[in-house]
């Protein structure tokens, strides 16, 4: 997977927030409001370009103090909720 060309983070009123820039983010027309632990998966994506559920999993249990199974299970939600709103691919 990887973040689809055009959806950023950006800190608007103290609030972490993806947003469409450009042509191919047009159609969207509106702001995701992310908590902090989507905020650090959506900046671990970008960093990784193409991920999987389980490499930003491995990544969070690196950062955090956080079990496997719970990482994945909160990833996988997570990425799914963004497939659906069609801002990864």
């Amino acid at each position: 997977m990887k973040i689809k060309k055009g959806f950023v983070l950006r800190e608007v009123c103290g609030q972490n927030v993806i947003v469409g820039e450009g042509l191919d983010a047009i159609n969207f027309g509106r702001m995701l409001s992310l908590n902090k632990t989507a905020a650090w998966i959506w900046k671990e994506a970008a960093r990784q370009g193409e991920f999987t559920a389980q490499s930003l999993a491995v990544a969070m249990c690196e950062e955090y103090e956080v079990a496997p199974e719970t990482a994945l299970t909160d990833i996988e939600k997570t990425l799914n909720q963004w497939l659906e709103l069609n801002v990864i691919e």
